[in-house]
């Protein structure tokens, strides 16, 4: 049973044209087989694959008769064949022309899953893998930062094989899909109302998407659903889908007639990686001068003609004359980009690189068969190219190389695939149907890794819905710097939620997994998302903290200096001599040394002041403390030795003081001794204690031995107060034990809240405490113990003598 022609693409018939185009410049250069005359024939596979497969057994029958297998016509020589366009196409033409080595050369992609070297070894691609467009279509969402989009694929091997790949690509750069929709696998023989209908359903998936990005594969043929639902979804109240197609170069927008021109305003602003394709010069001319009646040889320009057009070339019968008549003077320049293209598309330019990869194989076959076999007299050279046979021209397609006159490079890699690359294109509709193609990339599959794709971003013009401003797909808003990502149970990695980023750390960068520290001479801002410098700390003389304790712990000493001045001048007066005047110059030298080493404290810690500063104040002070102890003791032993029959006055005297002076003394230089000698203080920085500062400070080496160092001088001044208090009340005027009591009080008062006040306050108020308690510590020993003597001395003198020392208390 017949059944009548399906509606062909018009579209491709630009296809056609090339092929005569490029067949007449080779046939009219002098260059390229000269004297011989190329000729071809085309036939028609509809997308389907038993016509696929009759065409191609048409190819290796008597001509005008379907007899496959048998040569009865010499005139009739095929080299080799041009298509498909689809890959199914190539692959059913290949099982067949594969057994007899007939070169094959295939326009359109050719999927990874049909790519066996053995089972096609007559195929040659005009299209560069797959997989480096899905390498560019990868680097293009990363370059516009699109995280969330949506996956469309065709239901059929194809479309399983290239989820399977483009998915793994897709997770290892931080890309995820919202739905994954599978498109029917149909052809244009299909029923276009049952496509209609089982696409229907799924378009809920495409307008409530909160992906902005759709990423779609599929071959023309297996798109009309989608494409045919997009057209109808006005007409049954569905709103539009206004996002960015990202689609692939097996996906051309053809149309077959002018009421599905309105569908192409979907597409506005989308993205196409398509075939890497030139303008050869004069084929705008050569398209110029079309007509229905150019040739007779051409079977398809009155169909053509007539659907492009939506005329009849011939009078129309009574059940046709609604449509108008074809005057034959209408121009291919006057249709809709979706019925035709002027400028020759990426498949038309493989066609065209095809007849002239052939045309070169054969013309370097005859150059060298000419050059290596004389021709007899009077043989003509085309009757040489009879005798050549389609499984010889493999060896020299393998290593054709020319220019062809586009100006590109033609030539194939060791698997048989031009080398060559994809240009990207945006989609620019109008509202009469019109579409302008521009370039604004270039995908190089031999370029440096990561620079494959090259684009322009200024160039593309986005959908109208989005206002020109560049469309943002991501599965949530970004997290900004200072925050990081934190996974949503259930959902896929793209959808996150935002944390700012914990104490002491910061992000710089949007979507960062985890915050991270600064380096350690840096901290983060208020915001926590930079790092900043740390600012120096130390207790510095160019402060007010420093000046002030500079200027008392100077102004100390020169008063204790004063004091020293005074007790020399007065040496010999009776209120100097009562209390053992070396004890009492040394115990003055102490405080002087005390007050000087307070200095040891202020200014950048260096190795030696780390050294000294607490070794020093430790030594002197014990001295300082050992000297009132030791005074103290004198005053006690000598009222107890005056008793009747006590047995102490043979502990009286300077041996028993001095004992007490340098014995006490000689244990605490024994531990700063041991101490510098295990664990010296040494500079340090302190990069933690307080934020964003950098605390220079002298690292005191062994905490335990400071503390020990402190402990033992907190000894001495408990047994100095213990003492002195029991003898605060022995009969003498001038008996020191009232006023070193009054002295220890105030110094273990300053040392025990010194302690805790060391321990609460970080960097130079740290040291600041320290140098206050000395200072503090110091002021009580010289004014309980010398200020009573200084202002008998100085403004009391007649006070100052020896009928006042011998005065008992009553």
């Amino acid at each position: 049973m017949e059944t009548s022609e399906p509606v062909s693409v018009t579209k491709n018939y630009q296809h056609i044209l090339v092929q005569a185009f490029a067949i007449n410049e080779i046939n009219e250069n002098p260059n390229v087989l000269p004297n011989i005359t190329l000729g071809f024939r085309i036939l028609n596979s509809y997308y389907v694959a038993r016509m696929t497969y009759k065409a191609t057994l048409s190819l290796l029958s008597i001509q005008q008769r379907f007899v496959p297998n048998f040569t009865c016509d010499a005139k009739k020589n095929i080299i080799a064949v041009i298509g498909g366009l689809l890959s199914e196409t190539s692959a059913n033409m290949a099982s067949i022309l594969s057994t007899y080595k007939i070169p094959q050369l295939s326009i359109g992609s050719f999927s990874s899953v049909l790519d066996n070297q053995m089972i096609f070894s007559s195929l040659y691609q005009m299209v560069p893998n797959d997989a480096y467009q899905y390498l560019g279509v990868v680097q293009l969402l990363l370059h516009f930062r699109w995280t969330w989009i949506g996956l469309i694929a065709v239901d059929d091997d194809s479309g399983d094989q290239f989820l399977q790949t483009v998915v793994p690509m897709l997770s290892q750069n931080g890309i995820c899909y919202a739905f994954t929709l599978r498109t029917p696998r149909d052809t244009y023989m299909t029923d276009v109302r049952d496509l209609f209908f089982k696409s229907i359903q799924k378009y809920p998936v495409l307008i409530e998407s909160q992906a902005n990005v759709y990423f779609v594969y599929g071959e023309p043929s297996s798109m009309l659903g989608l494409r045919m639902l997009l057209l109808l979804a006005p007409f049954f109240a569905l709103p539009r889908v206004s996002k960015v197609w990202v689609v692939t170069s097996h996906w051309d927008f053809e149309f077959v007639c002018f009421e599905s021109i309105p569908e192409i305003e979907n597409f506005h602003g989308a993205i196409s990686f398509a075939v890497h394709s030139n303008q050869p010069p004069e084929f705008q001319q050569f398209l110029q001068v079309i007509s229905p009646f150019w040739t007779k040889g051409d079977g398809f320009i009155q169909n053509f003609w007539e659907q492009a057009f939506n005329c009849q070339l011939k009078i129309p019968s009574e059940q046709e004359e609604s449509k108008t008549i074809c005057t034959g003077e209408e121009k291919l320049e006057s249709l809709p980009s979706v019925l035709f293209e002027m400028s020759m598309t990426g498949h038309s330019y493989n066609v065209y690189n095809a007849i002239y990869v052939v045309a070169h194989v054969l013309h370097s076959m005859h150059e060298f068969i000419s050059k290596s076999k004389t021709l007899g007299k009077g043989q003509r050279p085309g009757l040489l190219m009879l005798n050549f046979q389609p499984w010889q021209l493999h060896h020299f397609l393998k290593s054709v190389l020319f220019n062809n006159s586009a100006g590109d490079t033609l030539h194939f890699d060791e698997h048989g695939v031009l080398v060559s690359g994809f240009d990207v294109t945006n989609w620019i509709t109008f509202p009469n149907g019109s579409f302008i193609r521009v370039k604004v990339g270039r995908m190089n599959p031999r370029a440096p890794p990561g620079k494959e794709l090259s684009i322009s971003d200024d160039q593309i013009v986005w959908h109208r819905s989005f206002n020109q401003v560049q469309p943002i797909s991501v599965c949530n808003d970004n997290c900004h710097p200072g925050y990081s990502k934190k996974r949503k149970e259930g959902e896929k990695f793209c959808c996150y939620d935002c944390l700012p980023c914990p104490e002491g750390m910061m992000s710089e960068q949007k979507d960062v997994d985890a915050c991270v520290k600064c380096k350690q001479d840096q901290y983060p801002n208020k915001n926590q998302n930079q790092c900043i410098p740390r600012d120096i700390n130390y207790l510095s003389y160019k402060e007010p903290l420093g000046i002030v304790l500079a200027l008392l712990a100077i102004s100390l000493s020169l008063l204790t200096v004063i004091v020293i001045g005074i007790f020399m001048k007065h040496q010999d007066t009776p209120v100097v001599k009562a209390n053992n005047r070396s004890f009492t110059n040394i115990l003055l030298i102490s405080l002087l040394l005390c007050f000087l080493c307070s200095l040891l404290f202020i200014g950048q810690p260096e190795k030696v002041t780390c050294l000294l500063r607490q070794v020093a104040f430790g030594t002197v002070f014990s001295a300082a403390l050992s000297c009132v102890l030791a005074k103290t003791m004198i005053v006690v032993l000598a009222f107890m030795a005056a008793k009747p029959g006590s047995g102490m006055m043979k502990w009286v005297g300077k041996r028993m003081a001095n004992s007490i002076l340098f014995g006490c003394s000689f244990i605490q230089a024994s531990i700063c001794t041991l101490w510098l000698s295990t664990s010296p203080p040494f500079p340090d920085m302190d990069m933690h204690s307080v934020n964003g500062k950098i605390i220079m400070e002298c690292n005191e080496g062994s905490a335990a031995m400071f503390y020990f160092v402190l402990g033992y001088m907190g000894f001495l001044a408990i047994v100095s107060f213990i003492v002195a208090f029991l003898a605060r009340k022995l009969p003498d005027s001038f008996n020191e034990a009232k006023f070193i009591t009054f002295s220890m009080l105030v110094f273990c008062s300053v040392w025990l809240s010194f302690v805790p006040t060391y321990l609460s306050t970080k960097g130079k108020y740290m040291v600041a405490v320290e140098i206050f308690s000395i200072l503090a510590s110091g002021t009580g020993l010289l004014g309980c113990i010398f200020f009573p003597k200084c202002y008998i001395i100085v403004l009391r003198p007649e006070l100052n003598n020896r009928e006042q020392l011998r005065r008992k208390k009553k």
